[in-house]
């Protein structure tokens, strides 16, 4: 899922596949949202052994859309999710079922997560909303750097976390299927604790290294100027922090009071994300130790500048 900015008026037809490139086919599902745009983009790699990328939510139309994009010289090989979120990840279960396919991913939805979002899971801090699959389980858990490959491709699992701890991307000779974390409609939604900013600041750095012709983003048109892109996200995060740190030197410090101070434009059904994402700023500047949180780091805590 993602932070919303850019809802559009209308997309491409769901079910309806869409040639990307010789050897990359996308089909969008039906699930269109706020938070996901025209839907969720599943893309189909290859020209034999399919590798089917992010197979979407549990919706068995676009399962047999999927299946019906299939040619008799064709099968479904693989199964890559890029994370475990309800949009994503559900039917990549009844897919391999139905195929054979094994289901490859970094790890199931907790896996990855960084110290202090497992300290504050302690405390009882839970999913924000943002609808996690907790019943994702990969049948193959990819390393970071790990190779797949099937005939005619081959791809490179790269783990970025930062919109959820176990986000993979995957390379494709410079095409990066990007999940949530770069699209080109809106920013990722970092929603702790299966958010992480600080991870997220440095996937993007990660990416930014890369040599990418395009990201195939999970919601959206490709990203075709991918240096640009990646470069305002970390912008675009930097800006945040400033305002924060601004709103904290002016009296600012609950969650709340921030949220409200820095996101004037928001829609009312979007603020607990916003809030989320404040919290995942709060998170990383009292990790980085520019702010503190009383009596301890948690969503009820009261900030101040260190």
């Amino acid at each position: 899922m993602a932070k919303h900015e850019n809802t559009p008026v209308s997309g491409p037809a769901a079910g309806k596949v869409t040639q990307i490139t010789p050897d990359i086919r996308r089909i969008i599902a039906p699930n269109p949202s706020p938070m996901t745009f025209w839907g969720t983009n599943t893309y189909l790699l290859g020209q034999s052994d399919i590798a089917v990328i992010d197979p979407g939510p549990d919706d068995r139309a676009h399962m047999q859309a999927i299946l019906d994009a299939l040619t008799p010289d064709q099968r479904i090989s693989h199964i890559l999710v890029t994370h475990a979120h309800l949009d994503h990840s559900p039917l990549a279960k009844p897919l391999a079922q139905a195929t054979g396919a094994k289901v490859l991913a970094y790890g199931n939805a907790m896996a990855g997560r960084s110290q202090v979002m497992r300290d504050l899971v302690a405390q009882g801090l839970t999913s924000g909303g943002e609808g996690v699959d907790h019943d994702f389980t990969p049948d193959i858990c990819l390393s970071d750097g790990q190779t797949v490959s099937g005939n005619g491709w081959e791809v490179t699992a790269i783990w970025t976390p930062g919109h959820m701890a176990n986000h993979m991307s995957f390379d494709a000779q410079g095409y990066v299927f990007s999940g949530d974390h770069v699209m080109g409609w809106a920013s990722s939604l970092v929603s702790p604790p299966d958010g992480d900013l600080a991870a997220f600041m440095a996937s993007c750095t990660r990416l930014a290294a890369l040599e990418t012709t395009a990201y195939l983003p999970g919601h959206g048109d490709p990203v075709r100027d991918p240096a640009a892109r990646i470069a305002w996200l970390i912008e675009h995060r930097k800006s945040r922090e400033a305002e924060i740190l601004s709103a904290l030197k002016g009296g600012a410090s609950t969650i709340s009071t921030l949220t409200k101070q820095i996101y004037t434009d928001v829609p009312a059904g979007l603020l607990l994300a916003a809030e989320r994402n404040v919290f995942a700023h709060l998170i990383d500047l009292v990790t980085r130790s520019k702010a503190t949180a009383h009596p301890q780091l948690n969503s009820a805590a009261s900030f101040s500048l260190k």
